[in-house]
């Protein structure tokens, strides 16, 4: 089968062989896989001397089971999460602890985005902000677009920011009011939306050198706030800043509990609810619920959608132009 592959910086079509399904996992035909541009855009830029497949991020249809599976049906639409399972592949052969079925009335092309989905969701869990609290959400990409509208959908108060007129621009769109382009408008305002007290979390979901958007952010917490980097930002700050709020500062791992552990990801062994209340699974579920009940909305974040055998073209697109948000592959197969 064919898929999708990076090679010193390359991209490049590839066939690789497709696996039957182990116990507990499932055989899914691919219809779309989303390409996470910090993620896949930052490895790229790395430039590996090792051939790997990209993507982790799809929605495709069910196949085959695997022994053990139950909950999902042959015939079945999920979204799938989670890399060396998932990729930009025609086929995927998947740990059914890492799908969500798709209702009919959702589109395949917004379910494909449960990955970058569940990484928003525990973006926020990380954060652990509660009902009436307010969050800065700063680089208003499309995770950082998605962290909004959920954020948003939740009741939290949100501020987003980002230097580009165009992103600060969506987010209104969306119905966010507080989404600035200009840092300094942004900070004359925060403490009046906030009461005086300041934002009760910052989530970064910018990328590169972090010391001094972390020592802004400091600035902009209340007392003893929390700051949660998502993006691939570095992590010196100021010691007397952090001390002086008393304030924490947090990484969020991918899409929640069950991420890198083979237990639970390849041999398919689901945490018990009453121990762990949100794994990456069912953040992905959650994903899908939103999509669902309509309270968040992918389609407009979608720039583009290409055949995957332009793959290549695809990933060239984000570095020619600032505007491109979301990207499709989708699969003929």
């Amino acid at each position: 089968m064919k898929a999708v592959a990076a090679l010193k910086g390359k991209i490049s079509i590839t066939d690789i062989d497709r696996a039957s399904p182990l116990p507990g996992h499932i055989l899914i035909r691919t219809e779309y896989s989303a390409i996470s541009p910090g993620t896949e855009l930052s490895f790229l830029r790395r430039a590996s001397d090792q051939q790997v497949i990209l993507g982790y991020s799809a929605v495709g249809i069910v196949e085959e089971l695997g022994e053990n599976v139950t909950g999902v049906k042959i015939g079945q639409r999920v979204a799938c999460y989670g890399a060396p399972y998932v990729k930009h592949a025609e086929w995927l052969t998947v740990p059914s602890n890492l799908t969500a079925i798709v209702p009919e009335h959702v589109r395949s092309e917004e379910a494909a985005f449960a990955g970058l989905g569940a990484i928003a969701i525990h973006a926020l869990r990380t954060a652990d902000i509660r009902f009436g609290e307010t969050a800065v959400i700063v680089g208003l990409g499309l995770l950082g677009q998605i962290i909004c509208q959920i954020a948003s959908a939740a009741a939290f108060g949100v501020i987003g920011l980002d230097l580009a007129a165009n992103r600060a621009g969506l987010l209104k769109r969306h119905g966010v009011k507080h989404a600035y382009d200009n840092q300094k408008v942004m900070e004359e305002q925060l403490l009046q939306i906030t009461g005086g007290h300041g934002a009760d979390c910052i989530l970064l979901c910018a990328g590169g050198p972090g010391e001094e958007l972390i020592n802004q952010s400091l600035h902009w917490i209340r007392d003893k706030g929390k700051i949660v980097i998502v993006g691939d930002l570095s992590t010196a700050f100021s010691r007397n800043l952090m001390f002086g709020k008393e304030a924490q500062v947090l990484i969020s791992r991918a899409g929640g509990p069950g991420r890198y552990d083979a237990g639970y990801e390849k041999e398919n062994h689901d945490y018990p609810i009453g121990h762990v209340r949100w794994t990456e699974g069912r953040n992905i579920g959650e994903y899908i619920r939103l999509l669902s009940d309509n309270r968040i909305s992918i389609l407009p974040l979608i720039t583009n959608v290409y055949p995957m055998e332009r793959a290549q073209e695809a990933y060239a697109n984000y570095e020619n132009s600032h505007d491109v948000m979301g990207t499709l592959l989708k699969y003929e197969n």
